[in-house]
């Protein structure tokens, strides 16, 4: 299986300030896999340590940080020479043991010869317990669910991807209905590496939400094993409640959907670990949609959506038949579907501060605001082939964007500074306005 954060792991390697690399994201993104595939083909040899199966290694660290004496042990531990530049040396589920944490400030100082990578399932979690945390020592790379693109190119299609960085449009409305159908495929597997090879192999819908519902019981008993009783009950909750709160016409989140009579900070803490551990993504309204975008936000008013589109689906019992339907799969949840998706491309393409719009009197909104060449970006997104934008017209008359944006199943269009670029083009809407 490709992954784009492959090339990122190899500019790393092959910059000479790189500093240790620790890799977030949710549980069963492929963090694992990602370095260790990377250790196999781009070093002589790798040394993987997981700090979860291997309890004996974390008082190594705990004695002092003699990075010396570290890696003469794991030289005699692994049985094999640690070579500068050429082992890499993987530090898996660092989370569980927060010396090895501590170390890479260390061996960034000094043992910089030596290549590290890290990675922590609730890394971000861990870091509000009071661990001495590296600041300015290490390096970071976010692994996301595989997007629309990976995804093609594990079913083997990667000619498409190829077609659709070319932006040959006259070829690639030809092929628009094709892209459309791998598409809909897209919305019900989703991302998760797991689920995706296992659709690859099997071609089964019925497998795929049986895939998806156990990784969805993998992270609702990490709430119960990560925290107390109480706290775990309001993550379920909260979790389970996002379907609910996506399919309103509105979709800001509202704490009486998750409990009647529910209040902001009986949550507070469930909302934050979820957004800690990768599981979930915040959107926040902003009140302006001026630069910096930051200095706009209502830290009150915000969208959530989950980590990926095909376990959204699988916790809303998403039928298979929406799979075959002409457009069911794109208008479910009143078109959260989509609205998920575009963040999940979004995401995956590196767009960090993502946001929302609303006017003052609340009949216009914007799914999504990117602030993209020092420019505010505005981006509707359209669950069908109509057009018809009424929010996004009064936005461009009342702040006159020099780009806007409208993705949705019709085909590529510009009309002056308004972009109408396909759902499944959304993940090149940077060098769509780079041109």
């Amino acid at each position: 299986m490709e992954r784009n954060a492959f090339n990122q792991l190899v500019a790393w390697k092959k910059n000479p300030q790189h500093q240790p690399l620790i890799i977030q994201g949710a549980r069963q993104v492929g963090k694992t896999w990602l370095m260790q595939e990377f250790g196999r083909k781009e070093y002589k040899n790798t040394v993987y340590i997981n700090f979860e199966d291997q309890k004996d290694i974390a008082p190594i660290f705990e004695q002092d940080y003699d990075v010396n004496r570290i890696l003469d042990w794991f030289s005699l531990r692994y049985n094999q020479t640690i070579l500068p530049h050429d082992t890499l040396i993987i530090f898996d589920e660092i989370q569980a043991c927060p010396a090895a944490i501590t170390s890479l400030k260390y061996f960034c100082e000094n043992a910089p010869q030596y290549h590290i990578v890290a990675a922590g399932s609730l890394l971000g979690i861990s870091l509000h317990e009071g661990i001495s945390f590296p600041v300015g020592k290490v390096e970071f790379l976010d692994l996301y669910p595989l997007n629309f693109f990976e995804f093609l190119v594990a079913l083997g299609q990667k000619r498409y991807v190829e077609l659709l960085q070319k932006k040959d449009m006259d070829f690639i409305r030809m092929s628009h209905p094709q892209l459309i159908t791998y598409l809909k495929q897209y919305y019900y597997v989703g991302g998760m590496p797991r689920v995706v090879q296992d659709f690859v192999d099997k071609h089964d819908y019925i497998h795929v939400r049986t895939l998806q519902e156990q990784i969805i019981r993998t992270y609702e008993n990490d709430f119960s094993k990560h925290t107390s009783k109480a706290v775990a009950n309001r993550i379920k909750d909260l979790w389970q409640s996002i379907p609910a709160q996506l399919a309103k016409e509105n979709k800001k989140f509202i704490y009486g959907l998750v409990r009647e009579g529910a209040r902001t900070r009986e949550y507070e803490e469930a909302l934050n670990w979820l957004e800690d551990s990768g599981l979930i993504y915040k959107v926040r309204r902003i009140t302006r949609p001026h630069l910096p975008i930051k200095a706009y936000e209502d830290r009150s008013a915000f969208k959530l959506y989950i980590s990926d589109i095909g376990l959204l689906g699988a916790l809303s019992d998403l039928s298979t038949q929406t799979v075959a339907d002409e457009n069911c799969v794109f208008t479910e949840f009143k078109g959260a579907l989509t609205e998920q998706y575009v963040l999940q491309q979004l995401k995956s393409n590196s767009y960090r501060s993502i946001n929302y719009w609303t006017s003052d009197s609340g009949k216009a909104e914007i799914d999504f605001i990117l602030q993209l060449h020092n420019q505010v970006v505005p981006i509707e997104v359209k669950s069908s082939t109509n057009l018809r934008a009424k929010s996004l017209q009064f936005y461009i008359e009342q702040y006159q964007p020099q780009y806007a944006v409208r993705s949705s199943q019709a085909t590529y269009k510009r009309t002056d500074n308004l972009y109408d670029i396909p759902l499944y083009m959304i993940g090149l809407l940077d060098s769509f306005l780079e041109n």
